[in-house]
């Protein structure tokens, strides 16, 4: 993901957020550090509710995500009291919502997200801050 097309999902990920009256942040200096930080830092007083959020943007139809970086949002999401979730935009789709926990392992020490397990496990931005929620078909 080109840095400039990964700012641009972040940000346009907080205002998404805000507009529905989540407190939101895109975390400064995320995966430029060897400190854990996640992209974005989500919150809702009323549903004391926290996420932070690992964020792609890709025109592919799969993502690999590195063990550490899966480690790191883990560790972070820890010390912060968050729910860890990775929020990966598919070229011309919505926002899908993996919770950190059902993210899979791939090949070697390579975790994946594919389109279509996306669609068939993530959730909705809707679903995700409690607007609505959907049944899955198994």
């Amino acid at each position: 993901m080109s840095k400039r097309k990964g700012s641009n999902a972040e940000r346009e990920l907080v205002h998404m957020f805000q507009d529905k009256g989540w407190g939101a942040m895109r975390a400064a200096g995320s995966g430029s550090t060897t400190l854990p930080s996640p992209d974005i830092i989500a919150g809702n007083r009323d549903n004391k509710r926290y996420l932070v959020i690992e964020c792609k943007s890709i025109k592919n139809d799969a993502q690999y995500f590195p063990e550490d970086e899966i480690q790191q949002l883990r560790t972070f999401s820890s010390m912060f009291g968050a729910e860890p979730w990775i929020g990966i935009r598919f070229d011309f789709l919505k926002w899908f919502f993996v919770h950190l926990d059902e993210v899979k392992k791939g090949k070697g020490k390579l975790y994946v997200i594919t389109l279509e397990y996306a669609q068939k496990k993530g959730k909705s931005f809707g679903e995700l801050i409690g607007l609505f929620k959907q049944e899955k078909l198994t």
